[in-house]
């Protein structure tokens, strides 16, 4: 595989994406109003609390399922972006010159790949970075420190978060090679979130123990597995001749 033929499939699409303004900002706005919300949500918990002491354990509770909840921010960003390099550029007719090209087919992906991760991590990583700036505000004066950064968000927004793009984009690009609509490739691609949810809601009833790294890691490392199994579902699935040929 050529990376540098890989680079130029990206280098397109980060070109196309800037033309499309509406599908840049849907990508990035969601991540700023979560990031200001979550913030907000916790302040007006704390000030309702009826003591010190319940701030705190209020505190201890919604935060490790609030880090979490940027992990299925990671998993919805994507959808819009992957569905698009490949769905997208079906309807526009944009896609058959690129399949008829000679490069290989793990050459596209790839490519496909980078274009959908970097604007998808960033997005997120961008979102983290105002959460815990507007969470600090409020903990050192809660807490009496602040409470970003900690190993536990070291976890969640440098290893699990890229690793549940690299998911959903994999997963959307499945989607995207048997789809022939944008809006149900962005549907079903959704659904890789629904582990994620889940585990989120355990969280926040606090059956599952999401300050603890371990279980962290544990699901970092479940993630993983799943990149690699999808990857290799990626490349049987994709059949460029079929694209070409039988997309109506």
């Amino acid at each position: 595989m050529r990376l540098s033929i890989s680079w130029i499939v990206a280098s397109k699409d980060f070109k196309t994406f800037r033309r499309k303004r509406n599908l840049m900002y849907s990508i990035f706005i969601l991540p700023v109003l979560v990031s200001a919300l979550l913030p907000a949500v916790t302040n007006l918990m704390v000030q309702r609390a009826s003591d010190h002491s319940a701030a705190l354990t209020r505190l201890t509770l919604i935060l490790p399922a609030f880090t979490f909840f940027y992990m299925i921010l990671a998993g919805v960003i994507p959808a819009a972006i992957a569905s698009y390099t490949i769905v997208g550029e079906k309807v526009e007719r944009t896609l058959e010159p690129l399949l008829a090209t000679p490069t290989t087919d793990s050459e596209i992906l790839f490519g496909k790949g980078i274009s959908a991760f970097v604007p998808s991590v960033s997005a997120v990583l961008a979102g983290s970075v105002i959460f815990m700036v507007l969470t600090d505000l409020i903990t050192h004066g809660t807490l009496g420190y602040y409470y970003f950064p900690n190993w536990n968000a070291a976890i969640i927004f440098l290893l699990a978060v890229p690793l549940t793009v690299i998911m959903s984009v994999e997963w959307n690009v499945i989607v995207s090679a048997r789809a022939t609509d944008v809006r149900v490739a962005q549907q079903i691609g959704m659904l890789v979130i629904a582990p994620l949810a889940g585990i989120y809601v355990l969280g926040e009833i606090n059956m599952v123990n999401l300050s603890d790294a371990g279980n962290l890691l544990i699901v970092a490392a479940v993630i993983l597995l799943v990149d690699v199994l999808l990857f290799s579902l990626t490349r049987a699935t994709f059949r460029r001749e079929e694209i070409l040929t039988k997309w109506k």
